[in-house]
């Protein structure tokens, strides 16, 4: 790395596939700043021949090479970043990884966990990152609702959904998005995100069905799916999750929203990276307190008060008390556009941080990428196998 004053240091990246998103996301490494006094650099972009890439190399002052094979071995890149469709990953991984590069990789890790496998432990046997953009647990909001379920400020959780209503405008027919020997499909292409977003929450999960549903008049398009897994235990009890997807949408209707259900209230969360949320519940004045400390500025409206001969509420055979019946609405100032850009800024910083600071914990990891690609396969095998039958 070369050094450009006293105490700083400069990382070069190199993008294989700028497209669209590849601008955007490398329109925010570029901007990280980071305690160790590292800057990031756009040294090359290869593997496309597209405007945004053309125009990119022109802003960044960036080399625009004819070969992926001479950007992982260009001596001034130290981290690969990949934005191409799945199929493409793990070849293009293997090649930054053996050349000695770090490599962070838009989602899915790979096709298969196999492959991914394979990719981790070539990186680590050469002390590199090799890292999916899982970035969802980088936002803040990810980790208020980590802490709501975690100390049970509304109880036990006990169910969850997401939904997933997308846009398909820019997908025509002859897209890759649709190719499953391109795309993985749907879990695997769009799924592992929010695979690992409910992980982060509740632990390790399992499949326990799957389906998949084709476009009426098509035999190839998968436009929709579902899983449904549980989580916990006999001991700390099971909870079920329904994930669904559905590409069907003209795009001004694009939208997604997430429920979870406690024993004493629910929290809608809305966009694919949440930004608004809703939360209605039964609470005490202790439990009104911890809500407003962990989500400042919330509004908040009482829907009822509650005393006397209502007291005290009953619920899964359980006594409590509640002072009010409450509704919170938090975030609903946010920009979701801005929002992710943060999110892509602080994954790419604690990346930096952990290249530099080899052992430090990363809120995301390489086995962030391998574990949602796991979970991904198995929904998508049962879905298929139940299509079958």
């Amino acid at each position: 790395m070369e050094t450009n004053a006293p105490n700083e240091r400069e990382i070069g990246i190199g993008v294989i596939g700028m497209g669209g998103f590849g601008l955007f996301a490398v329109q925010q490494f570029l901007q990280v700043g980071s305690p160790n006094h590292t800057k990031a650099k756009l040294v090359a972009i290869a593997g496309s021949k597209r405007e945004e890439a053309i125009r990119t190399a022109k802003r960044f002052g960036a080399e625009q090479l004819g070969s992926i094979e001479e950007l992982v071995n260009h001596p001034d890149v130290d981290v690969i970043y990949i934005a191409t469709p799945p199929f493409l990953h793990y070849e293009q991984a293997m090649l930054a990884l053996n050349a000695g590069k770090h490599v962070i990789c838009e989602k899915p890790l790979a096709m298969d966990p196999e492959q991914g496998r394979e990719m981790l432990a070539l990186a680590k046997e050469k002390g590199l990152l090799m890292v999916t953009n899982l970035m969802q647990r980088y936002n803040p909001m990810f980790a208020r609702i980590k802490h709501l379920i975690d100390k049970k400020l509304l109880g036990d959780f006990l169910h969850g959904y997401f939904e997933n209503y997308a846009g398909d405008e820019g997908l025509s027919p002859e897209h890759w998005f649709w190719d499953r020997t391109k795309s993985g499909g749907i879990f695997i292409e769009h799924g592992v995100h929010f695979f690992d977003m409910f992980t982060g929450w509740l632990g390790e999960g399992t499949v326990k069905s799957a389906q998949i549903v084709k476009r009426p008049d098509s035999k190839d398009i998968e436009d929709q799916v579902q899983a449904t897994v549980e989580y916990g235990d006999d001991v700390t009890g099971r909870k079920l999750v329904n994930f669904y997807h559905g590409f069907t949408q003209t795009g001004r209707m694009d939208r997604q929203e997430m429920r979870l259900v406690f024993e004493r209230g629910d929290v809608t969360l809305c966009e694919w990276v949440p930004t608004r949320m809703i939360l209605r519940c039964v609470a005490d004045e202790e439990t009104t307190r911890a809500l407003m400390d962990l989500f400042p500025g919330a509004q908040l409206d009482v829907t009822a008060n509650i005393g006397g001969k209502d007291l005290p509420l009953r619920g899964r055979h359980k006594e409590f008390n509640a002072y009010q019946q409450i509704e919170l609405r938090f975030g609903f100032g946010e920009e979701k556009q801005h929002l992710y850009g943060e999110l892509l800024r602080l994954m790419f910083r604690d990346q930096i941080n952990g290249i530099h600071y080899p052992g430090t914990h990363r809120i995301i990891t390489e086995q962030n990428g391998l574990d949602s690609l796991e979970t991904a396969t198995v929904a998508d095998k049962m879905a298929r196998q139940e299509d079958r039958n």
